[in-house]
């Protein structure tokens, strides 16, 4: 059981069949133990989203962590982000009951280290599965302490402290918050801005009866782009069901590349901190690299997945960083990502410009790409190992096995990662124009695919 819901970075699962009460309380138990092993402070602070199985199953957590003698702060319903927050700013280990953007059926635990770091397989949660299945002795002598602390308004205080978004013109915003945990918090940070903000499916769901709170997959995006066109808004934004994601829609209803979006934060973050590192991942566009040089930056590119980007973001003392799946890491955040400030970054740009968000976002849309698509295959290793016989030895192109194979020519680039889970081949291509990216992935398809 243990193998297949301890995943990369997190805990996920079903419902009742592998994700219980019992399963909780010993993860609980494990985390306390694995929290005295890291001499990390005695005191973990646990957050939950609005899945109706998050309370019962973040009780039994909180039961297992005070088994071991440490004490709990229940900061209640949250974002991810908004434990991030709690983590860094109280300095203590975390927990966040939240399976993100998986359909109902699911839940799941993010675990941190106090100050938000992260913890993953490479990172303490191989340790953490190991006591879960070992057991944990249990010491009523020395049970701990649960308190409840409500950081609301302090985690709100925290983003506006950090983005300054008092100036420049009123804005119509529309927020789709696909009936998770942006249905908390937005409130709480929009009160505090001079917008009129246009509300999709705030109410707090966990059935999300709308749509998948997974703003990734373009089909959950249509209800926000036909909002924003129909209430003539300068930008939209939708979170995932956590919140720690975020994607926007521009005044025309066309989705915004999250690669522009890095782009324009770098060029803020390096306005304030000048000659800062940027990381981006290899999936962005090369747009990101050539802007924040031009900038006068240093960017670092990065394999795919948080745990990556945060140690880069570490060793570097990278300023920003951003990725193309809708994560964005600020330093100034304990390193960790924020969906909502990402949010404030591009309102807080727009406000100061008198242009659309197309327009502005406009220098920073250089290239074509295709997006992510996804191929099931038999024998992944054996279609990349084609793929790159048959590009590797074209004159004048080069290849990287930073994160599965990156192939890169003079006017195009793309790259070809293994699903770690599932029996997928992922493809991103770009190209100077729209005819050659086009070109170029339908090539790469019929091969893998044949």
């Amino acid at each position: 059981m243990s193998a297949s819901i301890f995943k990369a970075y997190d805990i996920r699962g079903l419902v009742d069949g592998e994700i219980t009460p019992d399963f909780t309380f010993a993860t609980g138990a494990a985390f306390a133990r694995f929290l005295k092993l890291e001499r990390e402070p005695g005191t973990v602070v646990i957050g939950e989203d609005m899945r109706p199985s998050s309370p019962a199953l973040a009780d039994a957590f909180s039961a297992g962590v005070t088994s071991q003698g440490l004490d709990v702060i229940r900061i209640g319903l949250a974002s991810t982000d908004m434990l991030y927050f709690a983590a860094g700013k109280l300095n203590l280990p975390g927990a966040m009951f939240t399976a993100s953007h998986n359909p109902a059926a699911y839940n799941g635990i993010k675990m941190c280290f106090s100050g938000a770091r992260p913890i993953g397989k490479e990172s303490g949660l191989l340790t953490i599965e190991k006591f879960v299945n070992e057991g944990s002795p249990i010491s009523l002598s020395q049970v701990g302490v649960e308190r409840e602390q409500d950081l609301l308004e302090e985690y709100v205080a925290h983003l506006l402290q950090l983005v300054d978004v008092s100036g420049g013109r009123k804005l119509k915003i529309v927020i789709d918050a696909g009936n998770g945990m942006a249905g908390h918090t937005a409130p709480a940070v929009f009160a505090k801005l001079n917008a009129d903000v246009v509300e999709m499916y705030y109410e707090l769901d966990g059935s999300f009866p709308n749509h998948e709170a997974n703003p990734i997959d373009p089909a959950n995006l249509v209800d926000l782009q036909k909002a924003v066109k129909k209430n003539k808004a300068d930008i939209g934004l939708a979170f995932d069901g956590d919140a720690d994601r975020c994607f926007l829609v521009d005044e025309k209803g066309h989705l915004v590349n999250p690669s522009a979006l890095t782009s324009l934060i770098a060029t803020r973050e390096l306005a304030k901190y000048p000659g800062s590192t940027i990381i981006y991942n290899l999936i962005s566009s090369k747009a990101v690299p050539e802007i924040v040089a031009e900038h006068g930056g240093t960017s670092v590119r990065s394999r795919v997945g948080h745990s990556y980007i945060k140690k880069l973001m570490a060793e570097t003392g990278a300023v920003f960083g951003g990725e193309h799946s809708g994560h964005f890491y600020f330093r100034d955040f304990w390193k960790a990502d924020s969906g909502m400030l990402a949010a404030l970054y591009a309102i807080a740009a727009l406000g100061e410009n008198d242009v659309p968000l197309s327009t502005l976002l406009e220098p920073f849309n250089r290239y074509v790409s295709s997006g992510e698509i996804n191929s099931t295959v038999k024998d992944a290793e054996a279609a990349s190992g084609e793929i790159e016989k048959i590009y590797g030895s074209r004159e004048g192109v080069t290849l990287d096995h930073l994160d599965g194979l990156t192939v890169t020519g003079d006017t195009w680039w793309f790259n070809l990662r293994a699903s770690n889970t599932e029996p997928l081949l992922r493809l991103n291509v770009e190209a100077n124009t729209a005819k050659e990216m086009a070109s170029l992935r339908d090539a790469i398809l019929n091969t893998i695919r044949a």
